[in-house]
C-alpha cells in the first residue's frame, strides 16, 4: 500500500460498515496495525471472530479497543502510536437524532473535537473524518450536527501544522448496516409489499468500496481543511425499490408508500451553491478548500472576490440519474448482493 507500509491506523465506528470495508481491503497488504474503536464489546468480539475465520494468518494484525468517541479520555487510550485516522464514528439514522438530537450532537460534534484533540496531541499525521450529504443545507439534526461537525473539522485545521485534517462528504452507501436494500430483501422473502418512504425522492447512491476510495482519495490527495465529494449518480427511491424488486423476485406492482420520515428530504445535496463558487475538479471528485483568511476582514475588503466558478449546487436531482436497468446493474455487483443471491439459488 505504500503510504500505508507499517503504519497503525485508527478507525473509530470501526465495527461498522465502513470498518469492516476498511479491514478487506487493507488487512492483506503491509499495513503494520490496524486499531478498531468503538463501544460495543459484542461487536467487537463477533468482528474479532469472523476475520480470525476468514483472514487468519493477518488477523493478528487487528487490535479492538473499547472505548466512546464521547469520553475524551478513552480516545487518547488508543492513539498512542498512530499514524493515520480515519473518523468513523457517527450517529447516522435521521428519524432517531429527530428524536434524540443532543445525541446527536455528543457523537458527531463532541466525539469529533475529542478525535481530532487527541489525535493533534498524540501528532498523529492524517485524519480522515466521514460526513455526509445531508450536512449541505441540512434540514434535519443528523445533518445539522454533522454540519457542525465539519465546521469542528475546518476549525482544527488551523490549529495544527503536523496533522492533516480532512473531510469527505458522501450520499447513500448502498447495503451498509441500516440502509434500506436489505430490509427490502427481507421484505421480499417474507412475500411482504416492499415499503418506500417518497416514490420520487432522488438519493445519491455509491457502494461501500467507493467510500473506501474517496476516503483513500482524501487521504492522499486532500489538505488540511479540505471537504472531498465524489461525482456520485443518483436515482430515485422508486427505481431503486424496481431494481431489488427485479434481483430478487418481489412484486414490482405491490410496492408501497409508506410516507417521508421524521427530518427526510426530497433531494440531497453534495455541494452547496456557495461551496461550488470555489470548488476545484479533480477528475472524478471535487475538492473544496477551507478559507484561510482570519477574522480581521478589512484586509481583504480592497481584494475583491474571485471569479466564480461555473459549478452551481451539486445535488441528486440535477446529477446522473439512472434509471432501473443502470440501477440494478450498480446493486447487482455489491458482494452483499452476490451473497443474497446465491443463498436463494440455494
Amino acid at each position: 500500500m505504500g503510504l500505508f507500509t507499517n503504519k497503525t491506523l485508527l478507525i473509530t465506528g470501526g465495527t461498522g460498515s465502513f470498518g469492516n470495508a476498511v479491514l478487506n481491503r487493507f488487512l492483506k497488504t503491509d499495513i503494520g496495525e490496524i486499531r478498531i474503536f468503538s463501544r460495543d464489546e459484542k461487536k467487537q468480539d463477533d468482528m474479532r471472530h469472523e476475520f480470525q475465520a476468514k483472514m487468519p494468518e493477518y488477523a493478528e494484525k487487528i487490535s479492538f479497543y473499547i472505548g466512546d468517541v464521547r469520553d475524551l479520555a478513552s480516545v487518547k487510550n488508543a492513539m498512542h502510536g498512530v499514524d493515520y485516522i480515519f473518523h468513523a464514528a457517527a450517529l447516522k439514522q435521521v428519524p432517531s437524532c429527530e428524536f434524540f438530537p443532543i445525541e446527536a450532537v455528543k457523537t458527531n460534534v463532541l466525539g469529533t473535537e475529542n478525535v481530532l484533540t487527541a489525535a493533534i496531541e498524540a501528532g498523529v499525521k492524517n485524519v480522515v473524518c466521514l460526513s455526509t450529504d445531508k450536512a449541505a443545507y441540512p434540514v434535519n439534526a443528523m445533518g445539522t450536527s454533522k454540519a457542525m461537525m465539519e465546521k469542528v473539522i475546518v476549525a482544527k485545521s488551523r490549529t495544527t501544522k503536523e496533522t492533516k485534517i480532512c473531510c469527505t462528504r458522501y450520499g447513500n452507501v448502498m447495503c451498509s448496516r441500516g440502509s434500506v436494500i436489505p430490509l427490502w430483501i427481507d421484505q421480499i422473502r417474507a412475500g411482504n409489499p416492499i415499503t418506500i418512504t417518497e416514490p420520487t425522492m432522488t438519493r445519491f447512491i455509491m457502494s461501500l468500496d467507493e467510500a473506501v476510495d474517496l476516503v483513500l482519495f482524501a487521504f492522499e490527495h486532500g489538505e488540511s481543511g479540505d471537504i472531498l465529494v465524489q461525482k456520485a449518480p443518483a436515482c430515485t427511491i422508486q427505481t431503486q425499490a424496481e431494481a431489488v424488486c427485479e434481483l430478487f423476485g418481489g412484486d414490482k406492482e405491490n410496492i408501497k408508500v409508506i410516507g417521508i420520515r421524521h427530518g427526510e428530504k426530497m433531494y440531497e445535496t453534495l455541494l452547496t451553491n456557495e461551496e461550488c463558487a470555489h470548488a476545484i475538479d479533480m477528475g472524478n471528485f471535487y475538492r473544496v478548500p477551507c478559507d484561510k483568511r482570519g477574522l480581521n476582514y478589512d484586509k481583504y475588503f480592497s481584494e475583491g472576490d474571485k471569479e466564480r466558478n461555473k459549478l452551481t449546487e451539486f445535488n441528486s436531482n440535477n446529477t446522473e440519474l439512472l434509471n432501473v436497468e443502470q440501477t440494478k446493474a450498480k446493486i447487482a455487483v455489491l458482494a452483499y448482493i452476490q451473497e443474497e443471491l446465491k443463498k436463494d439459488a440455494k
